[in-house]
């Protein structure tokens, strides 16, 4: 297989450009590195262009070496012809190369190979070869009675040799492949209740839709409660409809066509419809697999890229009913300085106390924002803190943080060693006021998959939701920058090229050294050697460097081209530090700009680059994002009527709708229906996490604390 020109037409670019990308990814380079600093080489392929390609890449590869290693074992056999070979090399999915190779497999004894033992094969052959026209087939068997071989009647020869057709038949590649078509086109896939016990799978107790439309969620919702032992699940497919493409495929007329026909039946009944189901079901759920991890990177990317609230002094709020609630002051660099417990959300606790205790710490610290965890206790925490507000003369305001992976967080090492003297509690309310400061600073230290913004993530392939979660993470970190001087070990360790390992040995260097106060500095970090240097160095930034371009996202490798441009543009560092080249640009246009490029060899996609940095060098992506609702005052859900429009963010996007925060305990549900006046196939293609939008109350149930909310009625 030509992997570069496969690569070069599924992903619909040019054969050099996948080439010279592919060159890029062997040579050792990471997918931001690549997206960011190689646009010249790809044509300025995206980081989401960039990771298909390296997914493709990746699996077309192992393909390859199966290919090679099946060839290998079928020439070892002595079974390989050019044929045969051509078959293989003109297979390019993976089933495929497996049901080229299923006849040559290493078998457990079968009843087939029992047959052959017993010396049927030749007889098998003739059955199926249906030469005959006229005779009788039993008196054609009876030439292969053999008593020592357990062969004792023709019915038992003919028996045996029809055992081993139906093998041949389920091992033939051409047949597998219409039948699994088929089988998808026309199948329907079916659930019914295996208990009589109500559960959340009810409405699956009695369930069917045609296996090519079946959504992707109710795959993962079958699945799940088939593990619970709630739900038996086939698809289901006429019998006849396999049958009559098998007889016309096989059956000639013979004297042998009534046994070929019930060895044709027995072939799929037995063999190849479990098999084929399998397989079927197999792809589904993979395919829904992929679906759902997609959709949870898009609402992962959305929810890392939520803008920060810089500068701001947090009170970190993590509610409880019998231990309390409890308090972590955060200033705006992210330090804790001060924690606590109050007591204010059962009807014996003293709220006097509790709301003078956090007036002192409010007052004491310039508190600005309050952040409140939305787990147990976080509504009665809300009325509490909401009463507190109106009683302050300064203005504070209050937000619902998603505590989803907290307590991970809370009792892990990482938190252990961040906070040695805080117990799991305090940790938790200072990861939720950093949560508010820096959504992505903070969530980088807790495993994607513990967020809270996908669908059946336990249901998956947990290594590809893993590698695909992680890119998300790499890709949000990359794109927004690192402070070298502030950043984690955990957050460091999601920059290009950058290695756990090595995250903490820069943690350290800058415990043992102070302050970086140069991106070169990072050399001397051990085991950051100069291939790491060149993948990691443009993501990191020194704010107040002594360089200025150490504070931009130039890279260190085009210093001299960025100087250069504003030397020629008449510039100079510190009118980059002052912000005073407002004009660049148009000084560029006066510029031979291929000239320059061609000294100082760069290229103009990268110039360009460099000009966006010089202008904009703390530049941060998420600024450009709405920013989060604040509060001042409670509701709650008996405060809701239907027709009532408001306000609300977005929590989670599934594939049936979204979930959107409208200031009550419950997030309200907009059913994919209501989202929009136009058709849409999907939530995603009008909504996003983190989504400020308008929705109106289109239904309540109060006791199973239910909202529905509809956009297109707002």
């Amino acid at each position: 297989m030509d992997i570069i020109k496969t690569l070069a037409t599924e992903l619909e670019l040019k054969e050099k450009q996948v080439a010279d990308t592919v060159a890029l990814i062997d040579d050792g380079n990471t997918i931001p590195f690549i997206a960011r600093y190689r646009k010249e080489v790809t044509g300025s392929l995206d980081d989401e262009i960039l990771r298909k390609l390296f997914d493709r890449l990746t699996y077309l590869r192992s393909l390859d070496e199966r290919r090679e290693e099946i060839i290998r074992l079928i020439d070892e056999q002595g079974n390989l012809t050019d044929e045969l070979r051509e078959k293989i090399e003109a297979a390019s999915v993976l089933q495929e190369l497996e049901d080229i190779y299923r006849p040559f497999r290493p078998k457990r004894r079968t009843r087939a190979t029992i047959a052959k033992e017993k010396g049927l094969e030749p007889l098998a052959n003739q059955i199926y070869l249906q030469m005959e026209k006229i005779g009788d087939p039993y008196e054609i068997a009876s030439q292969y009675i053999d008593e020592e071989k357990e062969v004792l009647t023709a019915e038992d020869a003919i028996a045996g040799a029809m055992d081993i057709i139906a093998e041949m038949i389920s091992d033939d590649a051409d047949y597998r492949k219409a039948i699994r078509e088929l089988t998808f086109e026309k199948g329907v896939v079916k659930s019914k209740a295996a208990t009589e016990e109500d559960s959340v799978y009810a409405m699956y107790y009695d369930f069917s839709e045609p296996a090519k439309k079946i959504a992707g969620h109710r795959i993962l919702a079958i699945n799940r409660g088939e593990a619970e032992k709630m739900l038996n699940v086939s698809i289901d497919l006429e019998e006849e409809t396999v049958l009559s493409y098998l007889y016309g495929e096989i059956v000639r007329e013979s004297i042998f066509t009534d046994i070929i026909k019930e060895a044709v039946a027995d072939s799929y009944k037995r063999l190849i419809q479990p098999s084929i189901e399998r397989e079927i079901r197999n792809t589904l759920t993979e395919t829904a697999g992929e679906q759902a991890i997609g959709l949870f990177s898009k609402n992962l990317h959305q929810l890392l890229m939520q803008p920060p609230m810089k500068g701001k002094t947090v009170l970190g709020l993590d509610p409880g009913y019998r231990t309390g609630c409890k308090l972590a002051v955060v200033d705006e660099t992210g330090k804790v300085c001060d924690t606590g417990v109050i007591f204010c959300t059962l009807e014996h606790h003293d709220k006097q106390k509790s709301a003078a205790y956090v007036k002192s710490l409010i007052i004491k610290h310039g508190v600005e924002l309050i952040a409140i965890g939305n787990g147990t206790a976080s509504k009665e925490s809300e009325i509490f803190i909401a009463s507190l507000l109106k009683e302050l003369d300064t203005k504070v305001y209050y937000m619902m943080v998603s505590e989803a992976g907290a307590s991970v967080y809370s009792a892990s090492k990482l938190a252990t060693e961040e906070f040695p003297d805080f117990t799991v509690e305090q940790r938790s309310a200072a990861s939720i006021a950093r949560r508010l400061q820096d959504p992505l600073a903070e969530l980088v230290k807790i495993d994607p998959k513990s967020i809270g913004v996908g669908q059946y993530q336990h249901d998956m392939n947990q290594k590809r939701l893993s590698e695909a979660l992680g890119g998300v993470v790499e890709n949000c970190v990359n794109s927004v920058g690192v402070d070298l001087n502030t950043a984690s070990a955990p957050l460091l360790s999601y920059v290009a090229g950058i290695s756990a390992p090595i995250a903490k040995n820069i943690v350290k260097y800058r415990e043992d050294n102070g302050k970086f106060t140069a991106r070169k500095q990072l050399l001397k970090v051990a085991k950051l050697g100069p291939k790491a240097y060149t993948q990691c160095a443009g993501f990191l930034r020194i704010p107040g460097a002594d360089d200025v371009l150490d504070t931009t996202s130039v890279h260190p490798e085009s210093y001299d081209a960025a100087s250069a441009l504003l030397s020629a543009a008449g510039y100079t560092a510190d009118d980059v530090r002052n912000g005073e080249i407002k004009d660049l640009r148009l000084r560029m246009k006066e510029m031979d700009i291929d000239a320059f490029c061609k000294q100082y060899d760069v290229g103009k996609l990268t110039v360009n680059d460099i000009a966006d940095a010089l202008l904009k060098p703390g530049r941060d992506p998420r600024d450009e994002m709405p920013k989060p609702i604040l509060m001042e005052d409670v509701m709650s859900i008996e405060d809701l009527k239907p027709g009532m429009v408001m306000t609300g963010t977005v929590r989670n996007v599934i594939d049936f709708g979204a979930f959107v925060d409208i200031g009550v305990h419950q997030d309200g549900l907009v059913h994919i229906s209501q989202i929009s006046n136009k058709f849409i196939k999907h939530p995603t293609d009008v909504l996003s996490v983190g989504d400020i939008v308008k929705v109106k109350i289109i239904d309540i149930d109060t006791k199973k604390g239910r909202i529905s909310l509809s956009m297109k009625e707002a």
